[in-house]
């Protein structure tokens, strides 16, 4: 055995004596028989904030402008015919933000309202959750149609409401989401006739001059990019959706 591989040997020798002699901390999680209510409840408040936590993205989804803004730039993408460009990230980046921007206002109210008196224990806990929840509600109204409203109301059996404050939450969330699909979907086809017209025209032309075999995308799509170049279609496309939700 060389002098290296006795210095080795003695290095991990001299290792594993010093990581006996350090105390590692452990980490250990069980349950415990409880001794007082107030222990009680504050296992349930943290069962509570990572049951929210976890469900924050869904309520991201249906709470929010994201939804129709997300599924208008999918269309946008689509109806160009660009394949990933813009990559996924970049479309889920801007709709964030774009949400973000839709969503100061509510925001701004929640914090004013509910978060702020909250944290200077000028309110309860509960009330700062039903500002919060109530703020909300004022925007999903401001959005929802009454058609979808109607649907679930029939499909829950329950009376005719009065005012809004007779229609519950559980109500309000899913015909919201529903107007916003259907919001979506109606830009989305309006998005798509000016490139559909371009793809018949070249594929009309294409037809017309025997080239059978050449696939229309690849001729129709340096004009449609063109003309979204040209008419600033990014810009159109967020003007419209921003201007969707006054």
């Amino acid at each position: 055995m060389n002098g290296k591989a006795l210095l080795a040997m003695a290095a991990l020798l001299l290792l594993a004596q010093n990581a006996a002699a350090v105390n590692l901390p452990t980490l250990s999680l069980g349950v415990t028989e409880a001794t007082s209510p107030e222990e009680v409840s504050t296992g349930l408040q943290v069962l509570f904030v990572l049951t929210v936590l976890s469900v924050a993205p869904a309520i991201l989804l249906m709470t929010t402008a994201f939804t129709r803004i997300v599924i208008v730039l999918g269309f946008v993408r689509q109806a160009m015919g660009t394949q990933n460009t813009p990559p996924n990230q970049v479309i889920l980046g801007m709709a964030l933000f774009l949400t973000l921007f839709v969503m100061a206002p509510v925001l701004n109210t929640i914090n004013n309202t509910a978060l702020q008196p909250y944290m200077e224990q000028q309110i309860s806990q509960q009330q700062a959750l039903n500002q919060a929840v109530e703020t909300m509600r004022d925007f999903m109204f401001s959005q929802v149609q009454e058609g979808e409203l109607q649907l679930f109301i029939d499909l829950t059996k329950e009376p005719q409401p009065e005012d809004r404050e007779d229609i519950s939450t559980m109500i309000l969330i899913p015909a919201f989401m529903l107007s916003e699909l259907k919001r979506a979907f109606q830009m989305g086809f309006l998005i798509y006739v000016p490139f559909l017209v371009i793809d018949m025209l070249v594929a009309s032309v294409l037809m017309s001059m025997g080239m059978m075999m050449l696939p229309p995308i690849i001729i129709s799509l340096p004009f449609k990019l063109l003309l979204f170049v040209l008419v600033d279609g990014w810009q159109l496309v967020v003007g419209s959706l921003m201007s969707s939700f006054g």
